[in-house]
């Protein structure tokens, strides 16, 4: 059976920064407050791009570090809940945008698991398929769901886009789980166009992201360390066999309870948030990238990343870089 390695690894970040301080020009709030509950500093924003802006910038450079002809792409997979539009998908865009031949190409929301699902469904495209190479994304704008008035919410989310080339080659995808509860989804949700109808032609507006913080935190930090917990049994392995943990930037307390319940050494951890806030199916792409280009990942070393959203859903994949 031939081997799913990531090739190469590229993300995209929007150049506005918001800072805590700036939050507090607007809505009731400060540094200490954001800092203390999140650990977030700041967070990037879009000012004249969209979501397949971000993923086209994020997918060159994985093109790029992978070192491949970009005719070689077999599939596109966009992880995203915030496409430019309803419809086309974020992928078919980016399939015409980056000269691609016509290749099957979709978006898949699974919310901020988005990329880890993806990473799934394309690991298992690759190895029972006659494709060769996936271009997989995650991209985010947020910033067009926050209610910037919710203190709650918006201090936590900000946008940007991570990517990965999957194909043949030395490292491989060992393994993956991925998990949902839809009847928890009222905890986290963003709503969607209203209904309509010839009596009640009601314009296109979608809700704002809400969230009721306490249960959030309370189902991520069970399913984090369970999502780790089998993944490391399934496969015969302990914390100890693990290079780098690579977990959703969602919440620095989620990660260090998380960390802590499952006995992660703090050096084994790779941790942005400070720098970009949630930035949902871009997270674990965006941070995966960072820790490659900064040496925290070398050819040969196993690296768990973890997600978990809205919906809920949840998942890890174990990876040989």
């Amino acid at each position: 059976m031939k081997k799913v390695s990531i090739l190469g690894t590229g993300s995209y970040i929007p150049k506005r920064v918001l800072t805590n301080n700036d939050l507090q020009n607007f809505i009731e709030t400060n540094d200490e407050w954001i800092t203390t509950r999140t650990g977030i500093k700041e967070r990037h924003i879009v000012e004249n791009e969209n979501t397949s802006d971000l993923a086209y910038h994020a997918a060159l450079r994985a093109i790029e570090a992978a070192k491949i002809n970009k005719d070689e792409i077999d599939m596109v997979i966009v992880a995203t809940f915030s496409g430019d539009n309803a419809f086309p998908a974020v992928a078919n865009v980016l399939q015409s945008r980056l000269g691609l031949r016509e290749v099957m190409a979709f978006d898949i929301n699974a919310a901020c698991s988005g990329f880890v699902y993806a990473l799934n469904v394309a690991e298992k495209a690759l190895r029972n398929s006659k494709m060769n190479k996936a271009l997989v994304i995650g991209a985010e704008v947020i910033s067009k769901y926050v209610d910037w008035e919710d203190r709650n919410t918006c201090v936590l989310f900000g946008d940007g886009a991570g990517a990965v080339i999957l194909g043949e080659g030395l490292g491989d995808i060992i393994d993956n789980n991925c998990y949902s509860r839809g009847d928890v989804n009222r905890y986290l949700h963003g709503s969607g166009t209203p209904l309509k109808s010839p009596e009640n032609n009601v314009g296109n507006t979608v809700g704002n992201i809400e969230m009721n913080g306490r249960e959030v935190f309370k189902f991520a930090t069970r399913a984090v360390p369970s999502s780790v917990n089998i993944i490391l049994e399934e496969n015969n392995l302990t914390v100890d066999d693990i290079s780098l943990f690579v977990f959703h930037q969602a919440n620095l307390r989620i990660i260090e309870k998380a960390t802590k319940d499952l006995n992660i050494p703090m050096e084994k951890l790779f941790v942005n948030i400070e720098k970009y806030g949630n930035t949902s199916a871009a997270s674990v792409a965006i941070a995966l990238d960072e820790a490659v280009r900064s040496g925290r990942v070398k050819r040969g070393d196993k690296i768990i990343s973890v997600a978990f959203g809205a919906g809920f859903t949840w998942g890890a994949i174990l990876i040989e870089y």
